[in-house]
């Protein structure tokens, strides 16, 4: 079920919808003539100062500069093995969709990934599946390795090091 909340002043300021698999939250306005849904973690601009002042005034605020509002949502879903947040840019205002949808496993994020691509590094991976150490995702490769799954790329030095899908 649903629940909706407007935030008002002297006009509309967010719309905030949370359903059962997903929180939306709505902004009027359009985006900055810079920013696009392509670029918007990799650039900065504040849409909403107040909002800003305001949360800038806690103790220990999560956004420590202008424009880090989403990077920290992102950073918070990936950290919780969530899917990314999806940003839409309608005709007057800008809707962020924070799934409640846990990503894949490692193991299947791999293996999607080399039904595309020849082969996958340690680094590559542990990108894609969200996993901080070298260690864990080796550990994760050995364990598709003893499946019969994938294989490590044969004539690799150490630096080097990538697995690939085992024919047959």
């Amino acid at each position: 079920m649903p629940c909706f909340t407007v935030i008002t002043a002297s006009r509309p300021i967010s719309r905030l919808g949370i359903f059962d698999n997903r929180i939306e939250v709505e902004s009027p306005g359009r985006l900055a003539g810079h920013v696009t849904t392509e670029n918007i973690l990799h650039t900065q601009f504040a849409r909403n100062q107040r909002l800003v002042r305001m949360i800038n005034k806690f103790p220990n605020p999560p956004n420590k500069d202008v424009g880090e509002g989403l990077n920290t949502a992102f950073d918070a879903m990936r950290k919780l093995r969530l899917r990314d947040p999806v940003i839409h840019e309608g005709q007057s205002s800008v809707t962020v969709i924070i799934p409640h949808q846990r990503l894949a496993s490692p193991e299947d994020l791999v293996m999607e990934y080399l039904r595309v691509n020849a082969e996958i590094a340690n680094r590559q991976a542990r990108e894609l599946c969200g996993v901080r150490s070298e260690n864990s995702m080796k550990a994760i490769f050995k364990r598709l390795e003893a499946r019969g799954l994938i294989e490590q790329v044969p004539d690799r030095t150490r630096f080097k090091a990538a697995w690939r899908r085992k024919d047959g």
